[in-house]
């Protein structure tokens, strides 16, 4: 199984529009980082976790040209914009795309691009052709890959992280209960979102995503979802040894 990450980056991207800062100036591609979100891929089956907005690009990019389902985390833009892209999977593969999330999530994208759902739009460049599933407790079986959906909770809401085999994706969380970290015993590879270095409302800062962990005990483990705060080799000299920041590109074997 390989994980290739897509974009690593918090809801802005880094660069950040407007921002003259040292990291949104930073000549290290290291430091620039799309929209979170990674392509688990296991014997040419390929999921994918959230249409980030930056999807066109991080597929031409890495260069990705098929995409079996997609697993979203939730429903906010920087996680599900890009969800339009999926047409010219379907289209030039022949294929309908499984998506899966929460209830909540699914009822939200269904809201959010009626467009797609409502079997009455008309548009010269054509639809994405999708079929949505809830997923909640069960375990998917999913290209020879179990997939366990994981609840955390990302400020107010309950949102959907995921255990793919022996690893763990887990973005835009602020708390994890209890019961989900039963559920991440004997990881090989924790994926986790460290937005920055203050305490935020809805996200782990680095302390927070360290004490998680070291609760967790992964083998190694990855930090994403990074805002412009981060300079890539001054956070790393930092870090635990079996901690690293995650950056767009970097690809994983398990």
């Amino acid at each position: 199984m390989n994980i290739l990450f897509l974009g690593t980056g918090t809801s802005t991207g880094v660069p950040s529009l407007c921002c003259d800062c040292e990291i949104c100036r930073s000549s290290d591609p290291k430091n620039n980082r799309l929209r979170s979100s990674v392509l688990i891929r296991n014997k040419g089956f390929h999921i994918l976790i959230d249409t980030s907005t930056d999807l066109r690009l991080q597929c031409l990019r890495y260069k990705v040209n098929h995409v079996d389902c997609v697993l979203y985390t939730h429903h906010h833009a920087d996680h599900v914009h890009g969800i339009d892209e999926l047409r010219s999977f379907n289209y030039f593969n022949g294929t309908v795309t499984p998506c899966y999330g929460k209830p909540e999530t699914i009822r939200e994208i269904e809201h959010k691009f009626n467009y797609i759902f409502n079997g009455t739009t008309q548009v010269g460049g054509g639809l994405p052709k999708l079929s949505l599933h809830p997923a909640e407790e069960n375990i998917l079986e999913l290209g020879e890959m179990r997939v366990t959906p994981l609840e955390v909770i990302h400020g107010k809401l309950r949102i959907n992280g995921y255990r793919v085999n022996h690893a763990a994706y887990i973005t835009d969380c602020s708390e994890i209960p209890e019961a989900t970290r039963r559920k991440m015993e004997n990881l090989d590879l924790l994926i986790l979102n460290a937005l920055g270095f203050e305490p935020h409302a809805t996200h782990f800062c680095l302390s927070q995503a360290l004490r998680e962990i070291e609760l967790i005990k992964p083998k190694r483990a990855l930090l994403t979802h990074i805002n412009h705060k981060f300079d890539h080799d001054r956070v790393s000299a930092d870090l635990p040894e079996n901690v690293e920041l995650a950056y767009d590109g970097m690809s994983i074997d398990l």
